[in-house]
């Protein structure tokens, strides 16, 4: 009898790869021409508790918005558009204290004080592409003074095709 025993596949995606590709998918809803960044927060359990993307507010038709990363402040997409984190923070309606965010971008100075307030204890970023801009800074900055650990996504490669 031994001989027919069925084990589990060993070929499965750990955690962080499922939760990161949760975020990149996520990003694929922003309609965003230039940074589409996606956020998925996780309890300590390993449950998925929200997840958002970089967009307009909820109401603003993405069609009015302003998408221009230049020009005058009103009429750039930066007056508007809401970011993943915050989205994830917000369409959550309980306590995410002790929780994790996995998040494409690391997040701004802004993403981080929501994250902070909102009682996220863990950061897991894939990219650190303004790691000098001042608003990056700002955010390693405050998450360090606050106890936020943040750790980059480790890539481990693996391809995942979907059909939609």
């Amino acid at each position: 009898m031994e001989e027919n025993k069925v084990t589990k596949r060993d070929d499965y995606i750990s955690w962080d790869e499922y939760f990161m590709g949760i975020a990149m998918l996520s990003a694929e809803r922003s309609k965003d021409p230039n940074t589409d960044v996606g956020a998925c927060i996780v309890s300590q359990d390993n449950r998925i508790l929200s997840m958002g993307y970089n967009g307009a507010p909820r109401g603003l038709h993405d069609d009015k918005m302003h998408w221009q990363r230049t020009g005058s402040f009103v009429e750039t997409k930066y007056a508007y558009v809401c970011h993943a984190e915050l989205n994830a923070i917000l369409n959550y309606r309980g306590d995410l204290t002790g929780s994790k965010i996995y998040v494409k971008l690391f997040p701004c100075n802004e993403c981080a004080k929501a994250i902070i307030q909102a009682g996220i204890k863990e950061v897991i970023y894939k990219e650190d592409k303004y790691a000098t801009a001042d608003n990056v800074v700002v955010s390693k900055t405050m998450l360090d003074s606050c106890g936020v650990k943040y750790t980059q996504y480790k890539s481990t490669g693996k391809k995942i095709t979907l059909e939609l």
